[in-house]
């Protein structure tokens, strides 16, 4: 898979450890920042990692920032974009069943061990479909009426 990942200057560490992991198993990474512990705004870093997403350059987009509620509702203002607040495996799982979501947000003071099995789920679970893409397309609708 390819996957855009960016943080802001909290998630620094979480995001090299989860590139470092992604590329072990296979996976190839594009880091779209931020690349130091200055403060940076998480809407522009959302902004990198969603468009490059909604233009089918990657499969799926990680985003990290303390909580990841930032990240996430920055990251659905672009039209296409179906980010998802995950804090288990559930979550990731529900997020990509039954929603399709396509970028995954993730806070720092969730413990590494769980972010882990987050992104096993979120990568690895298929989209159910039929009675959910009725209400995927509803959503589109709803972009679409900005």
């Amino acid at each position: 898979m390819n996957i855009a990942i960016g943080c802001d200057h909290r998630g620094i560490e979480l995001k090299q450890s989860i590139i470092s992991m992604l590329a072990a198993a296979g996976h190839k990474c594009r880091d779209c920042g931020a690349f130091s512990t200055d403060p940076v705004d998480y809407p522009d870093i959302a902004r990198v990692v969603g468009e490059a997403v909604i233009q089918d350059k990657f499969d799926y987009g990680i985003l990290i920032c303390n909580t990841g509620i930032g990240m996430s509702m920055a990251a659905n203002k672009i039209k296409g974009i179906r980010a998802a607040l995950c804090y288990d495996e559930f979550t990731a799982y529900r997020a990509r069943l039954h929603n399709d979501a396509n970028i995954v947000a993730l806070g720092t003071i969730t413990d590494e061990n769980t972010i882990l099995q987050i992104l096993a789920k979120f990568l690895h679970t298929e989209f159910e479909g039929g009675r959910h893409q009725k209400r995927l397309d509803k959503m589109a609708q709803m972009e679409n009426q900005r």
